[in-house]
């Protein structure tokens, strides 16, 4: 699975998952083919990549030198689907992965052991993927929190339902100190880490349909400067626009791994 492509070696000695959770902490691909992802990805948001530990199909995109995502070419060769996937801090993902099946989600893949932590790959009851990880933080808390390199958005069939579920297995809303907060506006439901949106959850996706744009997900979102000229540049590089408007654009890269792309400064 795509969790691990991001643990870091060296790295300076950065806050655990223990006093930061319930909150986004992480984005991961799962591809097919590393060049052409790497290429992709390149052309399209200009990130440049370092080796992971795990060995050759495994890249850590960076983005003006500060990691922002772990790339995992394993796809075929794990019989993955090709997707964006957001990982949430917990102070133990043997609990958080319990906590989805007694509540009719279910655990893809572990928890497994890869130190410095434990992950799982879990899905919710509405099938929506999302992953789980303890331990030390992938880059510096405050960084990835405040330049947002990436944002999440759950489409949901019910938000209200969906908050209730994730509130219990992320502790939200809780009386645990440092726990995200959950806030209530019309039909969306946001979700606060130290006062700053950090995810949404909105109604209105439908569990059967055969579009999977329109199916239960966690959509990704990109922060860049020119919505436009990421349009074009999928384009060019095989991938394809499935909206587009100035302020944001829903796109597929070559693999077929969708995402969106806001421009920067735009409040999510």
């Amino acid at each position: 699975m795509n969790h691990d492509t991001t643990a870091p070696s060296g790295a300076k000695s950065r806050l655990s998952t223990h006093s930061v959770f319930g909150a986004p902490c992480w984005v991961t691909l799962t591809s097919r083919d590393l060049k052409a992802t790497e290429e992709f990805y390149s052309a399209v948001l200009g990130w440049q990549w370092r080796p992971a530990r795990l060995g050759d199909h495994f890249r850590i995109a960076l983005a003006g030198g500060a990691p922002v995502a772990g790339i995992a070419a394993v796809a075929a060769m794990w019989q993955m689907a090709v997707a964006w996937t957001p990982y949430f801090a917990v102070a133990s993902a043997d609990e958080a992965a319990s906590r989805v099946q007694e509540r009719g989600g279910t655990a893809a893949v572990g928890p497994i052991s890869l130190p410095p932590g434990r992950a799982a790959l879990l899905a919710d009851r509405d099938g929506a993927t999302f992953g789980v990880w303890e331990g030390e933080l992938f880059t510096d808390w405050e960084t990835w929190r405040n330049s947002r390199p990436a944002f999440i958005r759950l489409h949901t069939r019910d938000a209200f339902d969906a908050a209730m579920f994730y509130g219990e297995i992320f502790d939200w809303a809780s009386d645990r100190p440092g726990c995200c907060e959950v806030e209530y506006d019309g039909d969306e439901v946001l979700l606060r880490s130290q006062g700053d949106v950090v995810a949404r959850i909105e109604s209105g996706a439908l569990e059967a349909a055969p579009d999977p744009t329109i199916r239960p997900h966690w959509q990704v979102h990109f922060a860049v400067d020119d919505v436009a000229a990421c349009a074009r540049a999928a384009e060019l590089h095989g991938g394809s626009v499935l909206s587009e408007s100035e302020e944001e654009a829903v796109l597929r890269d070559a693999d077929g791994a969708q995402f969106t792309v806001t421009a920067r400064g735009v409040e999510h």
